[in-house]
């Protein structure tokens, strides 16, 4: 597999030549969230980075190999920043806070430019089968995330036993989702919480009566 491939060859590297990987990955990445992967040439990547064509290539021999580590780092970034929301979920408040971190952060661009991965879902996932795969990994690893703090919640009985965790995880995840797409569109955050608000509710309807 490509990314496997690129990560073996990342080890191999110098501590200089790390610096310089590094910097060309980051500023594609960049790239490639604000214009979009088919939009994103490799000699705007070179230019933007400060590297030479060489160097460019001696990292990156295609674009292809280019794309699939900006999938790879976009992954671990986000999933890094996920990690941190949800590693103590256990509760209603804790999913309104998450809610909240993400409403937030797609506020600060106008709603603009949407999930990363999943822009990178919408290019590549019917085109190129190594990218799907690091792709559909990525969002399993999200789900888990969620589907674990939910199982939590069963478990200290913020939520009723006949809850199905898996089921509300993935809910929540196609609100999300479902909500970068509206927030890109419109310039505006407010159907991303409304599409989370709606997700967390029906979580909600899970919680014991008192």
């Amino acid at each position: 597999m490509g990314v496997q491939r690129g990560k073996e060859e990342t080890a191999r590297l110098t501590a200089r030549g790390r610096v310089t990987r590094t910097r060309i990955v980051e500023t594609a990445a960049e790239l490639m969230r604000v214009k979009g992967v088919n939009a994103t040439t490799l000699d705007e990547v070179r230019a933007a980075s400060g590297t030479s064509k060489s160097q460019l290539y001696r990292h990156f021999p295609d674009r292809d190999a280019l794309v699939h580590e900006v999938v790879e780092f976009q992954a671990s970034k986000r999933l890094d920043d996920q990690r941190r929301l949800l590693r103590r979920l256990d509760s209603i408040r804790g999913l309104e806070r998450w809610r909240d971190a993400i409403v937030g952060h797609t506020a600060l661009h106008g709603g603009a430019y949407g999930c990363p991965m999943g822009s990178l879902a919408n290019e590549l996932a019917d085109h190129d089968d190594d990218a799907r795969s690091a792709l559909a990994e990525f969002f399993e690893d999200w789900e888990e995330l969620l589907h674990s703090g939910l199982e939590r919640m069963r478990h200290n009985g913020e939520l009723r036993p006949d809850a199905d965790p898996r089921a509300l995880a993935t809910a929540l995840m196609a609100a999300v989702q479902g909500g970068y797409v509206l927030a890109r569109t419109t310039r505006d955050a407010s159907p991303m919480r409304t599409a989370l608000n709606m997700a967390i509710a029906h979580v909600r309807t899970f919680t014991p009566k008192v």
